[in-house]
């Protein structure tokens, strides 16, 4: 690759903490950062490399969906206002039944990374069923994937028991072996619908090859009464005794959580991802971030599937996350917004186990970056770039984005994206959902002519 200089008119680089700089230049060669220095510095030293002026951006690392169930998409408002098991019990499974396949998937996948790097996302952790299929996905797309390998204890049409599951699993993961933009984790759905004894071979197998276990944990206030009705335990002292509960576990949703909990979280290491807006929608509680970071648990943000959500947008859910931490402690001062900022880059890369090469913009680390325009009628006047980042900015703010110094993204433009076909295969899903599901659900498909990319 040929040498490029990003010249920004302000980075935030993440690390070192709170750093706002102007007149920097970012350097990327092979797909790394190769210097970060002054403007002057970088036109000197580099005289005959590419440059990308960005006189009204800011430069930041790019975005870490840390939970998303991308091929969800399609489900975007399919089922909306519902108590959780009635939402997935009657609606959203059985839709799946009737319709999931690996074309699904990759069309679901297609419209969920469009929409990922659209908003500066670089980076996501996801779990669904046919992940062998995301993965061919998120490589053509050129995006970065950690892929789940999905467990539960009912027949799939992808696998017909929680061992197949985990076999099939295995398979995937190997075949995709060497590829720089993927990594896989074990992904069993949650506690209350996975075995002990799957669970168990997912622990072994978790630290024998240093996977990530990514796993709905205590989404629900019915998740305590169950496990201890079932098993004569809470979750957590399961998830212990079993050996999930540490460093390798991405715990998602956490909501709830006692005083004692922190404690046992804060000495095992485990990850928190925090998926707020999907929390409220559902109305399934709040996880107490600023009780979390005073026991130093990692907090990260995902935004779950869009049939939940119902975006993938996580600037959006950093800015419901930060607001909805003062709101639940009655403290304006908790989770600021640079603590939102981190949730969204150095938090998630450290709880995939990869803070050395993502998460902030630093020498050495890949060039996973997103320039965001500021000159904006909703973000003048600035007086902090950071808190507008969080607490202003909007996702179709995002113009550039680079995926291991690949530009993906210019100028809001997709590059190698097919926005149309992308947007004609979701409306050619949601036509047939709404016309062959019987007595599923009456919905309607509204098909729009057109398409944007923002």
């Amino acid at each position: 690759m040929d040498t490029v200089i990003l010249l920004p008119h302000l980075l935030v680089p993440v690390r070192p903490r709170f750093q706002k700089l102007e007149q920097m230049a970012v350097v990327i060669e092979g797909g790394l950062i190769a210097a970060v220095l002054t403007r002057s510095d970088a036109l000197a030293m580099y005289e005959n490399a590419t440059r990308i002026e960005l006189p009204d951006h800011v430069l930041v690392p790019g975005f870490i969906n840390m939970h998303t169930h991308s091929a969800m998409t399609l489900l975007r408002g399919y089922a909306d206002d519902l108590d959780l098991h009635v939402w997935l019990n009657e609606h959203i499974w059985p839709v799946e039944k009737a319709f999931l396949g690996p074309g699904y998937v990759h069309d679901g996948s297609q419209l969920a990374i469009a929409e990922m790097l659209r908003g500066g996302t670089t980076y996501f952790n996801d779990f669904y069923f046919y992940p062998e299929v995301t993965a061919a996905v998120a490589v053509d797309a050129g995006m970065r994937a950690c892929i789940g390998l999905p467990v539960i204890d009912v027949p799939t049409i992808w696998a017909s028991s929680e061992d197949e599951c985990i076999d099939k699993g295995l398979e995937v993961s190997a075949s995709w072996q060497g590829e720089p933009l993927l990594s896989t984790s074990f992904a069993p759905h949650a506690p209350y619908s996975v075995g002990d004894a799957a669970l168990a071979r997912i622990a072994k197998l978790s630290e024998k090859r240093d996977m990530r276990v990514h796993m709905h944990v205590l989404e629900s206030s019915w998740e305590l009464g169950e496990s201890l009705h079932k098993h004569g335990k809470t979750t957590l002292e399961r998830l212990a005794d079993i050996g999930l509960l540490n460093e390798r576990l991405l715990a998602v949703h956490m909501t709830q959580l006692d005083g004692t909990d922190m404690e046992v979280l804060s000495n095992a290491a485990v990850n928190i991802v925090h998926c707020p807006e999907s929390n409220l929608k559902l109305g399934n509680g709040i996880c107490l971030v600023s009780r979390l970071f005073e026991h130093d648990i990692n907090v990260a943000l995902g935004t779950d599937g869009a049939a939940s959500n119902n975006d993938l947008d996580l600037l959006g859910e950093a800015r419901t996350a930060a607001l909805l931490a003062k709101g639940a402690s009655a403290d304006p001062c908790v989770v600021s917004a640079f603590e939102a900022l981190e949730m969204l880059t150095i938090n998630a890369a450290s709880a995939l186990g990869k803070s050395d090469q993502l998460g902030s913009i630093e020498v050495g680390k890949l060039a996973d970056l997103c320039a965001i325009r500021m000159d904006n009628l909703r973000t003048a006047p600035m007086y902090d770039v950071v808190s507008h980042l969080i607490y202003t900015a909007s996702s179709h703010q995002v113009s550039h984005v680079w995926v291991g110094g690949r530009l993906l993204l210019e100028n809001g433009e997709f590059l190698y994206m097919d926005v149309a076909s992308i947007i004609e295969r979701a409306n050619y899903w949601a036509e047939r959902i709404a016309t062959e599901n019987g007595s599923l659900k009456s919905v309607k498909a509204y098909k729009l002519k057109g398409a944007q990319s923002s």
